[in-house]
């Protein structure tokens, strides 16, 4: 039996738009596990339940790209 074709992962594309500075220190090492830290970063990562909790605890410093 041949085996089905491998989904390519879903992700999502996030954009830094706000620095971190004067934000508590949680927020800031949210945004480096997304892989930003500097602003108009772009990050591509994989849509997940972890991920789109991370983008939400810090939905004012960035947005999703479509």
């Amino acid at each position: 039996m041949a085996k089905a074709p491998a989904k390519a992962p879903k992700t999502v594309t996030i954009q830094q738009v706000a620095s971190p500075q004067r934000r508590p220190g949680e927020q800031r090492a949210t945004l480096i596990g997304l892989g930003l830290n500097k602003m108009n970063r772009i990050s591509t990562l994989q849509d997940t339940p972890a991920v789109r909790g991370m983008i939400a605890k810090v939905a004012h410093l960035v947005r999703v790209v479509e």
